[in-house]
């Protein structure tokens, strides 16, 4: 079941060294069945479980019709592989890592709100007996499934012998978990909050998250000014970078870390120096405001946070505004033409699913009806969340 639910989308050698193989090769898309040959060798009791594997490495799965961060033949992603006495343990591990890490880091550090839920059947991990997921809105409406937790059931460890022995002597089967992120939320990031000016990017995860910026500097006396103010930025724990390259003309530089996203640019010149002050242009709305100079660490170190604060905000109000409750397919197709549609599961029960997909409408995952995980497929009361995706 692994291997054929990913056969459309395998990469196989065939040929190396300009001789054809005897046996052709599959570029891993996936690691579970190399983590399940290890799990066998690795795992003998019961005192062994937990265990608990984690890699970072680049995986290959064939795209037709590549996307820049989105949808490449190759990509890096994180994954985790566990092991687990029993099918409880699993779950529960597998809702806590969706919850508690991707969630968790999407929400808080990436500032896009999630909503989380069960995927159905057809959409499941190949070889998963369950695959919860979290499932983004970009701001043109449409839906990216930014990062998944699969229940394995015992598949896997049936397959590669993963066992151990209990506390009676007896041999069991493991049941194992498996979870990944890839560079995609990278390509989430760019589409949730970049505008028409470039990127925007959340102070949390931003690499620089304020530039000092030399407006004009004569005779070196601004430069200095601008350094003991990076560093004094640098010890109150902001990160920051320096740009005194004055022979290029301040507003060429300004747009180019505005286009970076760079949360804030702190723009120091002669004339506000003059007055004891700066000026702090705020990526985010795009207002410049002033600052004396001995407020800056405390002033930058709350705009900040109260960007990361409100860039969450606005993403969750946006995405809000256009999710909508619908009882009937033909709601759902007009909802998804802009945002997301949360329908009844079982309005999709006779042939639903195939209706929508006639427009490119999939089913992003099955939530309760208080828009928790629903915790199993004939839920009663179980919502479908429908919308077109990347």
């Amino acid at each position: 079941q692994h291997v054929e639910g990913f056969s459309p989308e395998l990469a196989i050698v065939t040929h190396g060294g300009g001789k054809e193989l005897d046996e052709p090769v599959v570029v891993r898309p996936t690691s579970e069945t190399v983590i399940g040959e290890y799990m066998s060798k690795w795992i003998q009791s019961y005192r062994d479980l937990p265990l608990l594997l984690n890699q970072w490495a680049n995986v290959v799965r064939w795209e037709l019709r590549p996307r820049l961060f989105l949808r490449t033949s190759e990509f890096l992603w994180q994954e985790g592989h566990c092991a687990h006495a029993t099918e409880g343990d699993a779950a529960s591990y597998a809702a806590r890592i969706l919850h508690e890490v991707y969630e968790e880091f999407m929400v808080n550090v990436l500032a896009i709100p999630v909503f989380t839920g069960r995927k159905i059947p057809q959409e499941r991990f190949a070889g998963a007996t369950n695959t919860l997921t979290c499932e983004a809105m970009m701001r043109d409406g449409k839906a990216l499934q930014m990062g998944t937790s699969h229940e394995l059931g015992q598949n896997f460890a049936r397959a590669f012998d993963i066992g151990y022995q209990d506390e009676h002597g007896e041999r069991q089967l493991c049941w194992t978990t498996s979870w990944g992120v890839s560079t995609r939320m990278m390509g989430g990031l760019i589409m949730a909050h970049g505008d028409d000016a470039g990127l925007r990017v959340p102070p949390r995860v931003a690499a620089v998250q304020a530039v000092v910026l030399v407006v004009k500097d004569e005779d070196g006396s601004v430069t200095q000014v601008a350094r003991d103010l990076l560093d004094g930025l640098t010890e109150s724990g902001v990160r920051c970078r320096l740009d005194a390259q004055v022979a290029t003309g301040f507003g060429r530089r300004a747009t180019d870390w505005e286009l970076k996203g760079v949360p804030l640019r702190i723009e120091v010149g002669p004339r506000d120096l003059g007055e004891g002050r700066v000026v702090i242009a705020r990526r985010d709305t795009g207002e410049k405001v002033p600052c004396e100079l001995g407020e800056l660490n405390l002033r930058a170190a709350a705009i900040l946070e109260e960007m990361q604060l409100g860039m969450l905000e606005q993403s969750r109000s946006d995405r809000d505004a256009r999710t909508f409750d619908v009882s009937s397919i033909a709601e759902a197709r007009e909802a998804a033409s802009t945002g997301f549609a949360r329908i009844p599961w079982a309005a999709l029960a006779d042939g639903g699913i195939d209706q929508l997909a006639k427009e490119a409408i999939t089913v992003r995952c099955l939530q309760s009806a208080e828009g928790g995980l629903a915790q199993s497929d004939d839920e009663p009361g179980a919502v479908a969340l429908v919308a077109r995706s990347y």
